[in-house]
């Protein structure tokens, strides 16, 4: 094969992979059942490197993420059931259907109309995936069933939050829900209070599903600020075990009074 600068090329290559003798035996092993978890990992690389705001780490993780549909992809096609081609033609499809004010005849009405259209072509393709996979129209979905279950928790979060917002089902402003996480919060302290396991894991779910929802409100990514948190989390400890290390003392052996005073010293840094 000839080095190419499109897709082709990495087509012909998972092709290659996937070829019975002459392909690659784990690859060959492969079902899409065995792959999911990859696709999954790879996308959160993805935003763990715009977390980092590490363009070339994110390009190289762009690059696994389109192997994973490359792959799924093939096994598909080597099934019968669809090819790469069509997935590209049904998101094009998609797209040009979901945006008649960009590619059709619904050029420069105003945002509400634009919004009630979307909305419309949505529906219409919801009720023909149900018909699709055999749900009879008098037997039609609950609102919430089209959430991925797969979806990390955080992000099933919002979406299944934004489902029920796009039926009035939600909080006017942030406010609002500022008083419904001092709400959970007292719940949980009162599972501390009673030393209740099981009582403490439910109520700090809602407690996260709260903040999910207030970090929606604010137009924040939750899994992404969560990320973030983690990134410095980790940039301030290092701080920590980096300063222990030039008094020669463990980190073990260090007192939390001495830890906590190098954490505040690893954040006047940042701020500086």
């Amino acid at each position: 094969m000839t080095s190419k600068p499109d897709i082709q090329r990495l087509l012909d290559i998972m092709a290659a992979l996937r070829t019975p003798g002459s392909g690659c035996e784990w690859d060959l092993e492969q079902t899409f059942d065995t792959i999911a978890p990859y696709t999954l990992e790879e996308a959160a690389e993805v935003i763990d490197a715009i977390a980092r705001c590490d363009r070339d780490d994110l390009k190289d993780e762009l690059g696994d993420l389109l192997l994973q549909v490359v792959f799924h992809s093939r096994m598909a096609e080597e099934e019968g059931s669809f090819a790469f081609e069509d997935v590209v033609e049904a998101i094009v499809a998609k797209l040009v259907r979901r945006h008649p004010h960009v590619f059709g005849d619904a050029r420069n009405l105003p945002s509400s109309e634009v919004k009630a259209i979307w909305n419309r072509i949505k529906a219409e393709e919801k009720a023909a995936r149900t018909e699709r996979r055999g749900q009879g129209v008098d037997t039609p979905p609950r609102l919430l069933e089209g959430v991925p279950s797969g979806l990390p928790a955080l992000a099933r979060a919002v979406a299944l939050q934004q489902k029920a917002g796009e039926v009035g089902f939600d909080w006017n402003n942030a406010r609002l829900v500022l008083a419904k996480i001092r709400e959970e919060l007292d719940e949980v302290e009162h599972t501390i209070d009673q030393s209740d396991r099981r009582a403490a894991e439910e109520e700090i779910g809602d407690l996260i599903f709260v903040v999910a929802n207030l970090a929606r409100h604010l137009h924040v990514d939750p899994e992404l600020a969560t990320r973030r948190a983690n990134e410095k989390f980790i940039r301030r400890f290092n701080v920590i075990e980096e300063e222990l290390k030039k008094k020669d003392v463990a980190l073990a052996e260090a007192s939390l009074d001495e830890m906590e005073e190098l954490w505040q010293e690893a954040k006047r840094r940042e701020k500086a």
